[in-house]
């Protein structure tokens, strides 16, 4: 459905993984690099980096996951001329590899606390001098609804896969959506209990540019776009956010 349809601090390298990449070619296996939060604490995140890319794609995950929910997803990101950061915020574990953040910092058990994280985040980002476009999976993806609400000339879009009311009103979502004035995406699990979720957070997004994609096949959070985990809707995911992303003004 289409309705209308400053920490700034330098890049850390701290390791590379299969080397750098080719000139000429987007890097399909991403850099280790280091990341302050709103707070100072260090994150840890690969960078994808795109040969010419048009804005930074920042890639916040699922609750007990780590930057690695989007090993599959990043390079093609990049492939679409966009440098994607996949960081691991304190609030993770390794369901898809290890959270290195969790690893150096220990594990929150407070998720709200990955607010500071995403802020951190958008921050370095908007310091590069490119747009920026902030994507989340699950809790990251509430989250990234009052940080974008509270960033309005710094992040230009909004990815939310599976958002909810998952904090008790502390942040309200929904409440802070209608700040949200930049083109948004929001796509759930095709069942009941996760469109409960995502609709009121979607009828509330104050930007007149908003999808709400409901698929035929799908599962919880990031997890949706990745074949092994969605072999069934996986296609017709990536068809919507590709769509999505090909309509910004970037």
């Amino acid at each position: 459905m289409r309705v209308g349809l400053t920490i700034a601090a330098a890049v850390m390298l701290v390791s590379c993984s299969g080397g750098a990449a080719q000139p000429g070619k987007p890097d399909e296996k991403g850099s280790l690099m280091s990341l302050p939060a709103a707070d100072k604490m260090p994150l840890i995140a690969r960078k994808y980096s795109a040969e010419h890319p048009r804005a930074t794609i920042l890639l916040f995950h699922q609750a007990g996951s780590g930057k690695g929910e989007y090993a599959t997803i990043a390079p093609r990101l990049t492939a679409l001329g966009y440098d994607a950061v996949a960081v691991d915020a304190r609030s993770g574990g390794g369901l898809y590899g290890e959270n290195e953040t969790v690893q150096r910092n220990g594990r929150s058990t407070d998720m709200k606390l990955a607010q500071r994280d995403l802020q951190g985040a958008v921050d370095w980002a908007a310091a590069q001098g490119r747009p920026v476009i902030l994507w989340g999976s699950s809790y990251s993806a509430a989250l990234a609804f009052p940080v974008a609400a509270a960033n309005p000339g710094k992040v230009k879009a909004v990815l939310a896969f599976s958002p909810g009311e998952y904090f008790d009103g502390r942040p309200a979502i929904a409440a802070a959506a209608k700040a949200v004035t930049v083109p948004v995406f929001i796509t759930a699990a095709p069942t009941a209990e996760e469109q409960a979720q995502a609709k009121p957070i979607f009828d509330a997004v104050g930007a007149k540019d908003k999808t709400l994609f409901v698929p035929k096949d799908g599962v919880h959070g990031s997890s949706t776009l990745i074949a092994a985990k969605n072999p069934a809707g996986a296609a017709s995911e990536w068809t919507a956010v590709e769509g999505f992303l090909k309509k910004l003004s970037l």
